[in-house]
């Protein structure tokens, strides 16, 4: 049997924000950080909350990268609000910090019924419509992905006026991270016809509008295409599943601290390659979608690959992991945990092609 399961209220266009209003709530815990805070973005979804009499707490201390310490103690302080309604306000590190929380606080409280709103600021993760959230383990150094139907949003606000500030390097890693979702679920082995139909659409719409929304900030067109296709990419993988570029970045990020879409955008051109014998096919298909040659699978993986590097170099998105200041000695000394952590990672199960632990550390020495 094959299935696809969306269960997101999908809120989006100009004001989206006063869906906020519609909600039934009492008191809203709202998860977000310090930059929303400051910037006064937070004030603008609490003043939608303050208009219908929903009391709220906030919680502004997410970090990048949430740690398993900090989801329990933040879970402490949602069970002691009450609240009935969670609210995340910005990138993924935000979103997955509230969905974990909705997640182990109500693992805790099995009575509560919570409703989880999810307000991404960025175009990237696609979380606000997924079953997965990432926490790291900071003690052993290793991003843990978490995969749930109840960490699923029950409503996402897809309000493009919140990703206007985003500074073009971080349009960049995240519009590239939306493309490895698109790419890595279209080649998914758990890939179906549904999934493919959102995948597509991301996949054009990254090719459309990322240079537009990298090189025009203020450009609300592409703007908003990439905050859509951001969570259309969302929606096929986390039915279809991922790929080993996220393995890979997931314990890149784990071990060396880089940026998550960053890693993706290195490693995704070598992952291409190296799926190229089971997923050719569906790489020539992408390939003919976006508008390259592609008369033969070898064609149009030869010419996405290059698409890929070539997007990455015109948003000056490095080509080797070891311009991602990681030390080199390092690197190596930790290629068979990194190799270990890939194959344990719940991505890599989707993978078109199943990698030894040699072919990883050949990867990740060719990445390098």
């Amino acid at each position: 049997m094959t299935q696809f399961y969306g269960k997101t209220k999908i809120c989006y266009g100009p004001y989206a924000l006063e869906a906020l209003e519609t909600f039934p709530a009492d008191h809203a815990f709202v998860v977000t950080d310090p930059f929303m805070v400051k910037s006064g973005f937070a004030e603008q979804a609490l003043s939608h909350l303050s208009r219908k009499g929903i009391g709220y707490s906030v919680y502004s201390d997410v970090e990048t990268d949430p740690s398993l310490q900090a989801v329990v103690e933040t879970t402490r302080h949602f069970l002691e609000s009450k609240a009935d309604m969670i609210i995340a306000l910005g990138g993924g590190s935000a979103i997955d910090m509230a969905k974990a929380v909705s997640y182990f606080g109500r693992k805790v409280d099995t009575a509560r019924s919570v409703r989880l709103v999810a307000i991404p600021t960025t175009s990237g993760t696609g979380s606000e419509v997924t079953s997965i959230a990432v926490v790291t383990d900071k003690v052993n150094g290793v991003k843990i992905p978490l995969n749930d139907e109840l960490l699923i949003p029950d409503a996402a606000i897809l309000d493009a006026r919140f990703t206007r500030t985003l500074p073009p390097h971080v349009t960049a890693a995240t519009g590239l991270d939306v493309l490895t979702h698109a790419v890595e679920a279209y080649t998914s082995r758990q890939s179906n016809m549904f999934t493919d139909i959102y995948a597509e659409r991301a996949i054009r719409i990254v090719f459309t509008y990322l240079g537009r929304a990298y090189g025009q900030g203020d450009d609300m067109v592409a703007r908003e295409h990439m905050l859509l296709g951001s969570c259309m990419a969302g929606l096929a993988f986390t039915n279809s599943g991922l790929g080993i570029t996220h393995s890979m970045a997931h314990s890149l990020g784990g071990l060396f601290h880089v940026p998550h879409g960053l890693a993706n955008a290195v490693l995704l051109p070598f992952v291409i390659a190296f799926n190229s014998f089971d997923a050719g096919v569906k790489y020539r298909e992408i390939a003919e979608m976006i508008g390259l040659p592609a008369s033969s699978v070898e064609e149009g993986t030869r010419n996405l690959t290059g698409a890929v590097r070539d997007l990455n170099a015109s948003m000056k998105i490095p080509a080797r992991v070891r311009e991602l200041k990681v030390d080199e000695r390092e690197f190596r000394r930790s290629l068979d945990t990194m190799a270990q952590n890939v194959l344990e990672d719940i991505c890599t199960k989707s993978n078109p092609r199943s990698p030894s632990r040699g072919d990883i550390v050949s990867l990740l020495e060719g990445a390098w």
